[in-house]
């Protein structure tokens, strides 16, 4: 990871959520949310005694199908981003359980870089996009297959509660357009892919998406899945890895 990154976690001390900067083992705190100010408290926490939680709180989570030809398989890419939107309650922390509902019986995961924005963005250019984007994320787009292929909205096949696995932290810094993207179930490596292969990279997303919804401080965009899926059952322990941000573990119940 190179030297001139930043790390950011939002965290669980004594019964209060706190916001600080990484600093190797430990956390620097601070005095309010790092989305809006990164003045430090003056206190120090050993990273080994918080809970992380997830990152941010975002006020919309968006998506984006169909990004990588490997996850198409014999499909045609879309002309534009397949952006869909999950909700903000479907969003857990660092080993939090994602809890199957009722009646789902073909529930997979999806390793996703998640960017995260910094400013207010409205019909932006690609070219302006990196001065809007906070830092970026690892997310987990949990998907029920059939109600996807089923149903008319997917509200419950993405965005049921603990469907928007994301953390465990927020990195400035990296080169997001080349960074490794892997997911494990139980230890088993089930997806391998780099976001240099995303068929619409971040700028193109963020732009695109900013054309028709205000982008707000702290929202987040899920920017697709690489390779092919599989379910999950309860028991799995899946994690998400992504190059320079770390591991994003959660529980099946």
């Amino acid at each position: 990871m190179p030297s001139s990154t930043t790390r950011y976690v939002r965290y669980s001390s004594q019964g209060k959520t706190g916001y600080g900067l990484l600093d190797g083992d430990s956390v620097v705190c601070l005095q309010q949310n790092f989305l809006h100010d990164i003045t430090p408290t003056g206190e120090r926490l050993a990273l080994a005694d918080v809970r992380l939680l997830a990152p941010c709180e975002p006020s919309k989570v968006l998506a984006v199908g169909r990004n990588y030809q490997s996850h198409l398989g014999e499909r045609a890419p879309l002309p534009y981003p397949g952006v869909f939107l999950k909700l903000p309650t479907c969003i857990v922390g660092p080993e939090d359980n994602v809890i199957i509902p009722p009646g789902a019986s073909d529930v997979h995961y999806e390793a996703e870089l998640v960017v995260v924005i910094g400013k207010t963005a409205k019909s932006i250019a690609r070219e302006e996009v990196r001065n809007y984007i906070f830092g970026v994320t690892a997310g987990n787009d949990i998907s029920e297959r059939i109600w996807q292929k089923g149903d008319v909205q997917w509200f419950r096949a993405k965005a049921s509660d603990t469907f928007g696995p994301l953390g465990p932290m927020i990195v400035q810094g990296l080169d997001y357009d080349n960074l490794l993207v892997e997911s494990r179930v139980n230890g088993e490596v089930r997806q391998s892919q780099r976001t240099c292969d995303m068929l619409f990279d971040v700028e193109t997303i963020v732009s695109y998406i900013s054309q028709f919804i205000t982008l707000s401080v702290g929202d987040v965009i899920y920017t697709g899945t690489p390779m092919k899926t599989q379910a999950m059952k309860p028991g799995d322990v899946v994690e998400v890895e992504i190059e320079g941000i770390g591991v994003l573990r959660n529980h099946i119940r």
